[in-house]
């Protein structure tokens, strides 16, 4: 069996828990890297309090191959993110000259440029991941990869990883309609589940066209085993009294 590449993602910020932003960043990691064959396991979020989050650094970077942290990268009191990975890791936090001299290049008076340097802090032996907007770099610290809370830089950052990570097999999904109940199907869906352990079968409720259903989706990284679900499931609907539709693949 293929051993699968794992991740989990940190946000940070009190102004997601306390719901005044809502956090888009988590769809599209998870998205982007399921398409290049990272599987996310697990996702926190988490308030912009040190302990906090150098606890949940420590706890998590053993436990996934790969650690993606959003947020507290900025040049405010409560942008402490680098400062918190420089603890984790109990190393010295330092100034990048490379960020540096790309924050220098838009002139400030010097209380301005004083704060947006601490956008420049990184801990010491960090590689840094490019910033395509022009703006101050993420970093890396062995398998924790720091990246900015707004979605558009941290999109645009995210993308300069791909190639250079390590990928698995690409988990593939199924889609089928079924205008039934999730409890009229749920017996024979547990039974289905039993016979394709290697595969997650979910089951998600709908209100379409002014009719009532339930979604069933099945993800794996066999596609033969994918397409003998997906018939078992159909059949299941047929001898429920309902005729199923399949949505395809990505569904």
């Amino acid at each position: 069996m293929t051993t699968p590449v794992t991740a989990c993602i940190l946000i940070i910020g009190n102004e997601i828990l306390s719901g005044r932003t809502q956090d888009i960043n988590l769809n599209h990691i998870a998205t982007t890297l399921g398409e290049w064959g990272i599987a996310v396991r697990e996702a926190r979020v988490i308030p912009d309090v040190a302990q906090v989050i150098i606890d949940a650094i420590k706890s998590t970077r053993s436990q996934f191959d790969y650690i993606f942290t959003t947020g507290g990268i900025g040049p405010t009191h409560d942008d402490i993110t680098a400062e918190c990975v420089a603890r984790a890791f109990d190393v010295d936090l330092i100034q990048d000259q490379t960020i540096a001299e790309r924050i220098q290049q838009r002139p400030a008076p010097e209380e301005i440029m004083e704060s947006r340097l601490l956008m420049a802090r990184v801990p010491k032996g960090a590689t840094l991941i490019d910033n395509p907007t022009g703006g101050p770099q993420g970093f890396v610290m062995h398998n924790v990869y720091v990246m900015a809370g707004i979605p558009r830089i941290m999109q645009g950052m995210l993308s300069t990883l791909a190639g250079q990570l390590k990928t698995g097999p690409v988990v593939k999904s199924r889609s089928i309609r079924a205008y039934l109940g999730e409890s009229e199907i749920s017996k024979t869906l547990g039974a289905i589940q039993a016979q394709f352990l290697e595969l997650d079968i979910g089951s998600y409720p709908f209100a379409h066209e002014q009719r009532y259903g339930t979604t069933l989706v099945i993800r794996g990284i066999d596609q033969a085993a994918i397409e003998s679900a997906a018939q078992a499931i159909m059949a299941a609907v047929s001898a429920a009294g309902q005729t199923p539709e399949d949505l395809g693949p990505g569904q």
